[in-house]
This record gives structure tokens, C-alpha cells and sequence, in this order.
């Protein structure tokens, strides 16, 4: 990456259904660097439309990432939910490579009310499957495992961290609005937020601000965490703070806005940043 790309969380509103031809488009249009794709219901594109995604966003110069599954859980406590797991991001990384993705991201596990440490090991296991299946396939997208919004959900900043200092391709999707959900209104300020670049940097060198990958959307928290997006206009994510540190820190990659105003915080991000 030679430059931080802002992408909207899947098809924009304006595309109004009409299917990636349409929405890809309108991204183009509004000078916009691409798009999540959002298998968050279960990897469904046929390879049609693969092949499409690929060639435009090529020809166009688009940056695509995907998103997994909303139903994984590295940590179950069922067995054959974790193998489910497993193979839906091994799904989500082999469309992923299909369509020419960066990265890919997931949500990776619960608690399910065992100690982070055990629940860690859990994790790692099955990561280590995943990397072995995907480079045995010649797949070298990046593995982004999600910083989570709630306590009861495994992806602190440090534990997706550490978690990427075991794997070639394995990275973080930090989400800035989840840190500051979770940690019920802190990370908000240009110190807190410079605080976690500065500790990635420490733990993973400079790979990972030329290889970024993460989101931002306004957010309602409450004591327990995470509750839902919001328009930026309507929370207190302070997003400037955000991108000035992105600024002064060289930050390349991908941020992914997840507002449910999707392309127009987008727009509002990307304008912001370019005013700095």
C-alpha cells in the first residue's frame, strides 16, 4: 500500500441493490478507494461476479477487503461449530483471493467464560490450521482477526496483537470504535489513540503501518460494551484525533467506515483526511 484508502463496509445506499457493477461504480464516482465486501451472512458470490469485482477493481484501481461470517467462534464449546468456523474463513479468505482482496477480517471468539489465557490457546490452535490449509493453497491474504466491541467477546487490541506475532500472514483489524466501546468512552483522545499505534508498532515493527487494515464508524455503548453504529454526526467517536494520528504516524492501508450512512462518512472521512 502506498497510501491510506478509504472503503465503504460493502455496496453503497445509492446503489439502491442494483449489485456490485452499480455500486462499484458510485465508489469510483465519489472518488471513494474501494470497498469491505460483506460475506457477514455466509460467503455467497458466484464466480461471475468474482471475476467481475476482480477485473474492475483492478482496472480501476480499488482497493477490496472482505469480511467473515458473523457465526464464528474459534472458542466454542461444541467442536463442530469451531471446524464450521474454521472452514467459513478459509471461505472468506479463498473468495477473498478470487476477488483480488487485501485482507479479510472476522470476529474470532468468545470467551464463553474461560480465562483469556485458555481461551487464547483455543484460538491459536485453529489459527494455525488456517494458515497451514491457506499456504499449502498458495493463498497469502492477509488474516485479520477483529479488535472486538464487548467483554465477553475474545479480541482486545493486546490479544490480537500477540496473536499476530505467531503468523506470516496474519495481521490486525483494528476497530477504533469497538476499543472505545469496550472500554466503556476511553481511546477517544489523540494520546490514547497514538498510544495503541505506538504499541503495535513496538510489537510488530513498521510492517504493520504500511499494511494497515481497520474501521471506524460512529458508536452507542453502554457498561457491557458495544451496542450499535451510528452516524459520526450522532456519537462522540472522535474521528479527527483518529486520522491525524494516522497522519503523523504514515499509516498505509485500508480504513473501512462502517457508518450506516455508508458512503457519505466515507466521503467525510477521506475529505477530512486530505484537509490535514
Amino acid at each position: 500500500m502506498n497510501k491510506l484508502n478509504f472503503l465503504t463496509p460493502g455496496l453503497p445506499m445509492a446503489s439502491e441493490g442494483k449489485g456490485y457493477n452499480e455500486g462499484l461504480k458510485i465508489i469510483k464516482e465519489m472518488n471513494l478507494d474501494g470497498m469491505e465486501v460483506e460475506f457477514v451472512h455466509g460467503v455467497k458470490m458466484n464466480e461471475q461476479t468474482q471475476q467481475f469485482v476482480k477485473k474492475y477493481t483492478e482496472e480501476n484501481n480499488l482497493t477490496i477487503t472482505c469480511h467473515g461470517p458473523f457465526y464464528i467462534n474459534l472458542n466454542s464449546l461444541e467442536e463442530d461449530k469451531i471446524e464450521a468456523s474454521i472452514q467459513r474463513i478459509l471461505e472468506t479468505a479463498r473468495a477473498g483471493k478470487n476477488i483480488g482482496a487485501y485482507s479479510i477480517t472476522f470476529h474470532a471468539a468468545f470467551y464463553m467464560k474461560k480465562s483469556p489465557k485458555e481461551v487464547y490457546k483455543t484460538v491459536y490452535k485453529s489459527m494455525e490450521q488456517i494458515c497451514s490449509i491457506l499456504e499449502n493453497e498458495g493463498n497469502t491474504v492477509w488474516i485479520r482477526p477483529e479488535t472486538t466491541g464487548k467483554g465477553t467477546q475474545w479480541g482486545t487490541f493486546e490479544e490480537i496483537v500477540k496473536l499476530s506475532k505467531e503468523f506470516k500472514y496474519v495481521l490486525p483489524c483494528i476497530d477504533f470504535s469497538h476499543i472505545h466501546a469496550r472500554y466503556n468512552g476511553i481511546y477517544n483522545t489523540y494520546d490514547e489513540f497514538s498510544h495503541i499505534l505506538e504499541y503495535m508498532g513496538r510489537e510488530l515493527g513498521n510492517e504493520v503501518f504500511d499494511n494497515f487494515h481497520a474501521h471506524l464508524a460512529g458508536i452507542e455503548y453502554g457498561a457491557k460494551g458495544e451496542k450499535n453504529h451510528l452516524i459520526f454526526e450522532e456519537s462522540d467517536m472522535n474521528y479527527k484525533d483518529l486520522l491525524k494520528a494516522f497522519k503523523n504516524f504514515n499509516i498505509k492501508g485500508a480504513l473501512v467506515c462502517e457508518s450506516p450512512n455508508i458512503e457519505t462518512d466515507t466521503k467525510l472521512l477521506k475529505d477530512y483526511y486530505l484537509s490535514l
